[in-house]
């Protein structure tokens, strides 16, 4: 859950993949007990309901056709009204049950053209279903089969819905919101990859506060709260913190930030679940991740770090070269997934991390200045 931008608009989660699939599988059965005893056609009506119409299909287990027709009425978030039909039926449709397979009717004005062009086609019987429905703005006296979700009257994309031709390749549907008023930077890399060190040059520069997790769990553990004391047990042995303490002593950071330009998180989120759940309370704040700035080191040259930082920091799991493999490993296997967690909402940015301090600034600000 997060909010994305396309072109020059912002646009939040709203409808999940599992809850379209949901619907789909509704609409599938409603459709087959009307249709179970002939072969339908299906049509779908493109571009935006090519996703749709594939799982549709693939859902449907009776004999099927399918075909399409291409028709057009949006420019950017509003619809022009009038319909132009791009690419026509061809198939002798005859006698034959269609069922036209729609994306999202809002309006009706689409729908009223599906109507005329089959209006002399003979069929046996035309039904409509349509995936999503804006009731407020249908204008049409036209009868709707089979609706999956009724939504508010909201510009949405995602699952092959676009916005001046973006947009369509996102598993969740979108729906247009604000733009965002903070810059909130997760600042990302291995143990030792210096995120602390940039951090303090950065929050400086650009006006945001930074949260550490290091810090954080320091403050618990020093002051010996419930969380800090759970915390600890982990820290030793060089494993990571479970999500929801960690998520835990983060929320209680932000609440104490709330006149804040915007974050830089140094050491989290860690985990998928931990980047959820921060998207997640980022969202409900109308707010989201701007973007994942990492620091990319190799991991021997990294392992000698900490060792010489474990040298002043007193810290058991910087001092002892298996238990900071062991946070490697950890790393690899759960922390490295962020990456392509990010780089699906397009907030990915790697940044070279070897070399000198104030180099490595530079190349960090040049990501941040687009940001």
């Amino acid at each position: 859950m997060s909010i994305i931008k396309l072109h020059d608009k912002y646009f939040k989660s709203y409808i999940s993949d599992e809850q379209i699939q949901e619907a789909i599988k509704s609409l599938v059965k409603q459709v087959y007990e009307d249709c179970k005893d002939e072969t339908p056609i299906f049509l779908g009506i493109l571009n935006g309901c090519f996703m749709f119409v594939a799982d549709f299909v693939r859902k449907y287990n009776g004999d099927c056709e399918v075909s399409f027709v291409k028709l057009a009425s949006y420019q950017g978030t509003n619809s022009t009204g009038k319909i132009k039909q791009l690419v026509g039926v061809n198939e002798d449709l005859e006698g034959r049950t269609v069922v036209i397979l729609e994306d999202i009717i809002d309006t009706g004005n689409t729908l009223q053209e599906i109507y005329n062009i089959f209006k002399d086609k003979k069929l046996k019987q035309l039904k409509i279903a349509t995936l999503f429905f804006k009731p407020d703005v249908f204008k049409k006296a036209l009868h709707i089969d089979y609706v999956g979700i009724s939504i508010p009257d909201k510009f949405i994309v995602g699952y092959g819905l676009d916005y001046d031709g973006l947009g369509r390749n996102f598993a969740d549907i979108y729906q247009l919101t604000s733009k965002p008023t903070m810059t909130n930077i997760v600042l990302f890399g291995p143990p030792g990859a210096g995120k602390g060190t940039q951090a303090t040059f950065l929050k400086e520069k650009y006006g945001l506060v930074h949260i550490s997790t290091g810090d954080v769990f320091r403050y618990n553990i020093k002051n010996e709260t419930e969380l800090g004391i759970l915390a600890r047990t982990f820290m030793d042995g060089g494993d990571l913190v479970p999500d929801d303490v960690t998520i835990k002593m983060l929320k209680t950071e932000i609440e104490k930030n709330p006149d804040a330009n915007g974050f830089i998180f140094d050491g989290f989120p860690r985990t998928e679940s931990q980047a959820k759940a921060l998207d997640q309370y980022l969202l409900d704040k109308g707010e989201a991740i701007s973007g994942m700035v990492a620091l990319e080191v190799p991991e021997d040259l990294l392992v000698q770090r900490i060792l010489n930082r474990g040298k002043t920091s007193e810290r058991p799991d910087d001092q002892d070269e298996a238990k900071i493999r062991n946070r490697f490993n950890e790393y690899k296997t759960k922390t490295a997934v962020l990456k392509e967690y990010y780089q699906n909402q397009n907030k990915y940015f790697g940044v070279n991390g070897v070399g000198d301090i104030n180099e490595i600034t530079k190349r960090l600000s040049n990501v941040f200045d687009k940001l």
